[in-house]
């Protein structure tokens, strides 16, 4: 049995066709697609003529992970361990002093994070900080 107030009944037949109604009226009109249906006639065109459709979200080299440290446009770099909570900043002139202009950030900021790693096994596959870069 539920837990149900004292006050609670069933709806009557006539509310039920009530809410019913309601719902219709505020379903959009025609059905969604299904999983496996085909997509409509103009649904790609407008996405590749769509002019802010790769602006609006970056990929990876976009993101800053594989500019190299000429490219990046901030003077201080952040690097931090997922797995330690560990945070390394370097000024980006230091950066390419130490690993030179064409150096790419992800394998800069990996290297740093391995030089600082607290996270040591002994085993290959758990050693070593998830880097999560911030340009």
């Amino acid at each position: 049995m539920t837990d149900r107030p004292a006050s609670w009944r069933m709806p009557t037949r006539k509310q039920m066709e009530a809410m019913a109604h309601a719902v219709d009226r505020n379903a959009p009109p025609g059905r969604g697609l299904a999983p496996g249906d085909d997509l409509p006639s103009g649904y790609w065109e407008s996405i590749l003529e769509d002019a802010g459709a790769d602006v609006s979200r970056p990929g990876p080299a976009r993101s800053g992970r594989l500019l190299r440290l000429d490219q990046i446009p901030q003077h201080l770099l952040r690097v931090a361990c997922r797995r330690c909570n560990t945070i390394v900043e370097i000024q980006k002139v230091d950066a390419i002093r130490l690993y030179g202009p064409d150096a790419v950030w992800k394998d800069v900021g990996q290297r740093l994070l391995d030089d600082t790693c607290t996270q040591r096994t002994g085993r290959h596959e758990e050693d070593g900080c998830w880097p999560s870069l911030d340009g």
